[in-house]
């Protein structure tokens, strides 16, 4: 089994662009997620696709960086939670109750994993999970 990894060479002003581009991310991304877990808060869907598609885009530019661990992070959180919120839609239209109890936990568990990246992206590391 081979064990060599392909690492890119990336100079220091592009990996600092990636790590700004990661941030504006993690701040678009955290609004949203703050905005779901506090009662009567309003964020803007617009803004997660601001910043799933500032991810999209840049992903490939931070391809074999600890940077990009982040960027896929980012993606699979953003296309997770909207699995689970259309999964759990039905439980808002049959019992409020449960709807509410569902889409909290989703929100909470958003908002974990966004807080969780940007403290490793704070570190200069890569995120696992």
């Amino acid at each position: 089994m081979n064990n060599v990894v392909d690492v890119k060479t990336v100079d220091s002003a592009a990996m600092q662009s990636l790590k700004t581009w990661g941030w504006v991310s993690y701040l678009l991304h955290l609004i949203v997620a703050v905005a779901a877990v506090v009662p009567s808060a309003q964020a803007s869907i617009v803004l997660l696709v601001i910043a799933l598609v500032i991810d999209l885009v840049k992903r490939s530019d931070a391809q074999g960086t600890w940077q990009q661990s982040h960027f896929s992070w980012r993606i699979r959180s953003v296309i997770w939670a909207g699995v689970l919120y259309v999964i759990t839609a039905p439980l808002w239209i049959l019992f409020l109750v449960p709807g509410w109890i569902a889409w909290t936990i989703i929100s909470i568990w958003f908002l974990y994993r966004i807080v969780r990246g940007m403290l490793a992206m704070n570190k200069d590391q890569a995120i696992h999970g």
